[in-house]
């Protein structure tokens, strides 16, 4: 059944000389194939907005997760990164849809924002942070262009996929705690509650209320529950700000308050501030371990996003087959440098994508009414300004939360695939790298296969990468 509802897509969406959609119809519906995917025009656009309303909270964490200063003690200026986001997940998302025309939006990958925030900026300047995400998006498109991505997605166990996602939603979960306040480092423990076993001040109210609003909302499935959270979370700090008269020390962050104006010029400062020189004082080892961080951190995740939302729209069948997906997979890498070129982290197909599925959007249409609008909010940037840190940090731990959701499909019972899933999953925040769990995991696997007489069952690619983690716990380190 789901074979012949994909083959008749397929052959449209990647039509040579003489297979062309039916005539008759507008060069917007001949273009997208809105007919031919059971859609309607008005169905895009509605499933666009949504889209857009369910992942606009990357425009307020995303300047939150790049707020850190670099090796050199500079900051990014945060309405800079809000306009260096907006553009990017605009350009990466016109594409998706022009291009790859499929229901598919993308902004700042929260796990690559991560990466960069904890372990690559320490070590270097932002400029050559967004090299390397330059670097790791050309690499990521020469592996779709070559074949290799798909065949390296197929070499990874199923669970060890599944592990990385979990993990990368630990990792994130715990970096909005962190910033929140809501957990920080303990005088006996190495992280405690709040601030010496307890939770203390305003802020931190506002993230609970946030976090528990979301949540709510959630369980009520309404549309764009994580924006709307950060809505109540946001009105709920103005007013003990203004009560309570609060101030940057009680906040920590920036205090929350009315911008000056809420139409303003985007702040392009950031394009192009880019380097690819001077990694020579930190080592080819250390450079090829960033590079390969940020690639693992965006690699995994894209295509497992990509293939579900294209099941969800009824594009995929169940091997993961769906009418351009090639392409989908090549403006995915290309967000990578997109993202890197002007400051924004790099760019990766969003979960959310699926609630533009869910009010019935099927195409590129969606998707290219979802980048139109990021590119709109360009203009509205200062209201990003209005958000503490402590709010947007609740969307953090929620987006962890849904990332759970994977270990629903892992064994278990069976300790070759547990033990290896459970050092992926915890290594990952404990140690704040995610290179460090899925390193773990690929050792752990590899070794309990050999023990059980079963050392071909990895393949020779899993070999590999388990000589690869080992040379690099032993001799690089994080």
């Amino acid at each position: 059944m789901a074979q012949s509802q994909v083959e008749p897509k397929t052959a449209a969406d990647d039509a040579g000389p003489g297979s062309r959609p039916p005539a008759g119809r507008d060069w917007l519906d001949r273009y997208f194939h809105i007919t031919a995917r059971g859609s309607t025009v008005g169905r895009e656009v509605r499933g666009g907005i949504t889209t857009f309303m369910a992942m606009a909270y990357i425009l307020l964490l995303n300047p939150l997760l790049l707020s850190v200063p670099d090796v050199n003690g500079d900051t990014l200026a945060p309405t800079a990164i809000v306009t260096a986001t907006a553009f990017a997940a605009a350009l990466s998302t016109l594409l998706m849809g022009i291009i790859g025309k499929v229901p598919l939006a993308l902004a700042a990958g929260l796990s690559v924002s991560g990466v960069l925030a904890t372990q690559v900026v320490p070590g270097m300047t932002w400029p050559q942070a967004m090299g390397m995400c330059v670097i790791y998006g050309v690499i990521i498109m020469l592996l779709v262009i070559t074949g290799l991505r798909e065949k390296i997605m197929n070499a990874i166990p199923m669970a060890i996929k599944h592990a990385i996602t979990i993990g990368i939603g630990m990792f994130v979960a715990i970096i909005g705690l962190s910033k929140a306040g809501f957990v920080g480092p303990g005088d006996s423990t190495p992280i405690t509650l709040g601030i010496d076993g307890a939770l203390a001040g305003w802020p931190v109210f506002a993230f609970c209320v946030t976090l528990l609003a979301i949540f709510m909302l959630l369980a009520r499935n309404i549309p764009g529950a994580i924006l709307i959270g950060i809505g109540i979370g946001t009105v709920v700090s103005l007013i003990v700000t203004a009560v309570a008269d609060l101030d940057a020390e009680d906040w920590g962050l920036a205090v929350p308050g009315l911008p000056d104006a809420v139409v303003a010029s985007p702040d392009f400062s950031l394009f192009g501030q880019v380097e690819f020189g001077g990694f020579g004082e930190l080592g080819a080892a250390t450079v090829a371990t960033v590079v390969f961080t940020l690639v693992l951190a965006a690699f995994f995740d894209a295509m497992a996003t990509i293939i579900a939302v294209g099941q969800e729209a009824k594009l995929a069948d169940e091997k993961g087959r769906m009418p351009g997906l090639n392409r989908a997979l090549l403006v995915d890498g290309a967000g990578g440098a997109i993202g890197g070129g002007v400051s924004a982290s790099g760019q990766t197909v969003f979960i959310e994508s699926a609630s533009g599925v869910g009010e019935g959007a099927r195409t590129g249409l969606s998707a290219t009414v979802t980048g139109l609008i990021f590119g709109a909010m360009l203009l509205f940037t200062p209201l990003a300004e209005i958000v503490p840190g402590q709010v947007a940090a609740a969307a953090l731990v929620v987006i962890g939360a849904m990332m759970m959701q994977n270990a629903r499909h892992v064994d278990w019972k069976d300790r070759a695939v547990a033990i290896p899933v459970f050092l992926t999953v915890t290594l990952m925040p404990f140690t704040f790298s995610i290179v460090n769990g899925v390193g773990a995991g690929v050792i752990a696997y590899t070794a309990i296969k050999l023990a059980q007489g079963k050392w071909r069952e990895p393949g020779l690619f899993m070999w590999i990468l388990t000589a690869v983690f080992v040379y690099n716990f032993a001799f690089v380190g994080h």
